[in-house]
């Protein structure tokens, strides 16, 4: 027994799980578990996407609530908040899926930069493990390339240095290989290896759906459909089931009914006859985005009928040819023809022989999965009677039956895979383009699938054309593919290509083909150079456990700051979209009615009439359009908008006058909008009076006005009665509430979409210092915001600022915190951004606009609207704005209205820390 079997049995386990379960909705992820993990070992727990492998790590990592169940990891209770946060320094997470755990726009440097902050790390310590960490993976030269232009491979990587800044004890790693070219992966298993000699002790607890790779843990967990179907150390399961491989062992381990019908893939020779006109023709292709180039002079055919395997690192233009082939993307260079037909992407009948599976997921989510079958059929023009056949045929041959009226995003990874390939099969095409079809599949599902390709090609003479990262599987092709940085390496039989190397397996061959093409690797440095040697020392602990923690904060802080530094549009919308907004806004909702349009039907046509006329147009208010001929042109005009006002004089107009008897003049005023139709008629009816005192004088002489008596009206603001005036000091608060508020939600929201979210959950981070560091750059931005908006007020809008500009400012900064609190708030509870942005607009926009005193005053609002007036802050933000602006005030005379400020800001940062989770649900 070595020492590290010894220590397996010897120490306590690392994590203890007893009959833990986990439902989503009706779902039952994990049941009645109960379980050892044993530490200082590497424990995989294997089988296919789906089976609660991801859910148990999460669970153990802290990162998901309990639900049923109890979980010890590291000597305590992972469900007690107090044993987490002294935990969060010992365990390292890394979640399934390539960088998710990163950040596309923060380089290599930056990104284990951050999780050095996290943890607590001075600048000298993260420097050092820094370095350390590069040198160990190799990405030393690619320190300052941003993590999303990284390969698939070098990601893993990454990932892995950041989950190893803080010296774990407990290393999770779920699926870390998943969809990595051979090399990749063989390089991440050499690397963990190297960490663990270095790190005496340290438990690893890994996911997988690579059984070859599983080979070499030192304890096995094989999963199915939540419950565990053996464990032990990989030789123990062999022997257990008399199987020769981890994969006939893991089918064997299988229940009865999942296994039943199950028989070995053969996969028959193809016949000498078989050779004709090839399916597909590649010659010489290439394809570049601006300066890169991802296909580079790539030629190949494949015969009708054969399968042809498609093999290459990360990144290297598998995925480009593919969609090159099928017409989803135009060359830049070569030609490309399928079935003796140069592709073109308009050329239906071509594309309707052509069945293809993306590597990401394609299907319509809000559709069921019966839904997008009869879609897809109908797409594909399958006669309206054979496609429920047809449907049930797909539905039964790959395990959807009992799912069908399901949504696809509430099946798991591996089912949605199956429910993709089937799709491509629904219309039963002469070729299949696949490209990573059966990633995460269960190797019963994975083996069945492989057979019907054999059929699908040897009976049917289907061409299939594949791309795959499991050798296994390139094994079974006809011919395969290697290619490397847009190149094709080799094309031949596995066999050729294996002997060509003089290679014991296709994987040995591949990764050595790999090696010739990139160069001989520099060798890892050894123990005994000063820099490895520092890395094999243990490090300084510099963790903290503290509530509240400004490094960590900002590290949040600086994140969220270099993220918009690099996104230009998000930055630039973010700063000029407010401005054009006001101009919008400001001129959108002016309320000052001038240049009406008005035109006379004038039945009398005197020289009186005239003059009536005059006393109107003359007006500054009114623009005489050509008179009016009868009713009917009245009708036409003022029903397309042409004339806003219609004056009809009567006959005799000027002969009543001058009699001084009663007279009726028609005003017709458009009233499609009531209070500018109110506005008109208050001119028209002022004028009327002015004209018929203007007459009686000259008539009558000062005696027909004597005893008259006038009401003196002098504005003690704004004087001009302008309404940008009184609309621009109001519209800046719903600009600086709108905006930030919809950025900071946005910043948590789009977060959980990422996935990047599970930082929070895993590390020593606080509520209050995510809320804090996520906040901190947008109420910078609103205040820039805030200058920019009161400055165009100012001069562009001449609008006069009569008051004291400190209080506005002050009260603004306060503002800035509420209105990103707000979209702090929000974020806890909304999952997507598009879902954000609605619900900001809408939650945000309606009180500010209807309740804040924008247009009426909060005091005439009664019931419900009054009360959100009260309440909200915008309301008193909006009457500083307007008190500085028109009012000449000082903070004296505004400081009650600073209170309900100062009062919103604990409030709205209690609520986000109350409603933020600090564990996924």
């Amino acid at each position: 027994m070595n020492s590290r079997d010894s220590a397996m049995t010897d120490a306590p386990p690392v994590a203890r799980l007893e009959s833990v379960g986990l439902s989503f909705g009706s779902t039952r992820a994990l049941d009645a578990i109960t379980l050892d993990l044993p530490s200082g070992a590497m424990v995989g727990l294997i089988g296919p996407d789906g089976v609660g492998k991801s859910s148990l790590l999460s669970l153990i990592a802290g990162a998901r609530e309990m639900q049923e169940g109890r979980i010890m990891v590291l000597d305590g209770d992972i469900a007690d908040p107090r044993h987490r946060r002294s935990v969060y320094p010992r365990i390292a997470y890394m979640p399934q899926g390539l960088g998710k755990n990163l950040y596309a726009t923060l380089s290599v440097f930056e990104n284990i930069d951050f999780f050095g902050r996290l943890f607590g790390h001075g600048r000298e310590e993260r420097e050092r493990r820094i370095a350390d960490l590069l040198q160990s993976t190799d990405l030393s030269a690619f320190a300052d390339r941003p993590a999303g232009k990284l390969s698939g491979g070098m990601k893993q990587k990454l990932g892995l240095c950041c989950a190893l800044i803080h010296d774990p004890d407990l290393l999770i790693l779920d699926e870390p290989t998943t969809g990595v070219d051979p090399l990749a992966r063989r390089q991440f298993w050499e690397l963990i290896d190297r960490i663990r000699a270095e790190r005496a002790g340290m438990s690893v607890v890994v996911a997988t759906a690579y059984m070859d790779e599983a080979a070499r843990f030192d304890w096995l967990v094989a999963m199915d459909a939540g419950h565990v179907l053996a464990t032990g150390a990989p030789a123990e399961l062999l022997r257990q089931t008399s199987a020769p491989t981890l994969d006939a062992a893991f089918i064997a381990l299988l229940p009865e009914d999942e296994r039943r019908g199950y028989k070995e893939v053969v996969i028959p020779p193809r016949k000498p006859n078989d050779a004709g006109e090839p399916a597909i023709e590649a010659e010489h292709l290439s394809m570049r985005f601006g300066t890169f180039t991802a296909v580079d002079d790539v030629s190949f055919g494949i015969q009708r009928g054969e399968i042809f395997g498609f093999l290459g690192s990360n990144g290297c233009g598998k995925t480009t040819t593919m969609k090159m082939l099928t017409g989803l993307l135009a060359a830049s260079e070569g030609t490309a023809r399928l079935f003796g037909r140069e592709v073109d992407p308009n050329d239906l009948e071509v594309r309707r022989r052509v069945g293809y599976m993306s590597q990401a997921f394609s299907l319509y989510s809000e559709l069921t999965v019966r839904q997008n079958f009869e879609l897809h059929a109908r797409l594909f023009s399958v006669p309206s009677d054979a496609i429920p056949g047809r449907v049930a045929e797909m539905a039964e041959r790959f395990g959807l039956t009992d799912n069908m009226d399901e949504l696809p995003d509430a099946l798991p990874l591996g089912m949605r895979q199956r429910l993709s390939l089937a799709v491509a099969l629904i219309h039963s095409p002469d070729m299949l383009i696949l490209d990573e079809p059966t990633s995460g599949v269960d190797p019963v599902a994975r083996d069945s699938f492989w057979q019907n390709l054999s059929d699908l090609s040897r009976q049917d003479g289907v061409t299939i054309f594949v791309s795959t990262h499991f050798m296994n599987e390139a094994e079974r092709c006809d011919r395969i593919s290697l290619m490397h940085a847009g190149k094709v390496l080799i094309s031949d039989t596995p066999a050729a290509i294996t002997a060509s190397k003089q290679a014991a397996t296709l994987e040995d061959a591949f990764i050595a083909y790999l090696e010739e093409a990139i160069g001989e690797p520099e060798a890892p440095a050894q123990p005994d150079t000063p820099q490895a040697a520092s890395a094999a020392e243990p490090h300084q602990q510099t963790v903290r456990d503290r509530s509240f923690d400004l490094r960590r904060m900002f590290a949040y802080t600086r994140r969220e700051s270099l993220e918009l530094q690099r996104d230009p549009i998000r930055a630039t919308l973010a700063i000029l979209g407010s401005v054009i907004l006001m101009f919008v806004i400001g001129y959108g909702i002016n309320m000052d009615v001038e240049d009406l349009t008005f035109a006379v039907l004038d039945h009398d046509d005197t020289t009186i009439s005239r003059n009536y006329v005059q006393q109107i147009s003359g007006s500054r208010y009114f623009i005489e359009h050509p008179p009016i001929t009868d009713y009917a042109d009245l009708d036409r005009r003022m029903r397309n908008g042409e004339l806003s006002l219609a004056i009809e004089i009567p006959p005799g107009f000027g002969r009543h006058i001058a009699r001084g008897t009663d007279v009726e003049i028609g005003a017709w005023i458009d009233g499609a909008m009531p209070s500018r139709a109110e506005t008109v008629r208050g001119y028209v009816q002022g004028m009327h009076t002015a004209w018929l005192t203007q007459e009686m004088r000259r008539l009558y002489g000062d005696a027909a006005t004597v005893g008259e008596f006038q009401l003196a009206i002098r504005y003690r603001y704004n004087p001009d009665i302008q309404s940008l005036v009184a609309m621009v000091p109001a519209v800046i608060p719903i600009l600086l509430l709108i905006i930030p508020a919809i950025l900071s939600v946005l910043s948590v929201v789009r977060e959980k979409e990422l996935g990047s979210i599970i930082n929070f959950y895993v590390t020593p981070v606080t509520r209050l210092e995510f809320l804090v560091g996520k906040q901190i750059p947008y109420v910078v931005l609103a205040m820039v915001n805030f200058f920019m908006l009161t400055a165009f007020a100012v001069f562009i809008f001449r609008v006069p600022f009569t008051g004291s500009f400190l209080t506005f400012m002050a009260a603004a900064f306060l503002y800035a915190i509420i209105t990103t609190g707000i979209g702090l708030v929000i974020s806890t509870f909304i999952k997507s951004q598009i879902a954000a942005i609605f619900g900001t607009a809408l939650l945000t926009m309606i009180p500010a606009v209807q309740y804040s005193g924008l247009i009426d005053p909060v005091s005439s609002l009664q019931g419900a609207g009054a009360f959100i007036g009260t309440i909200f802050p915008t309301t008193y933000f909006v009457t500083i704005s307007r008190g500085t602006f028109s009012k000449a005030l000082e903070f004296s005379d505004l400081a009650s209205a600073f209170v309900p400020l100062l009062i919103a800001i604990p409030v709205l940062m209690g609520l986000g820390i109350l409603m933020l989770r600090k564990q996924e649900r």
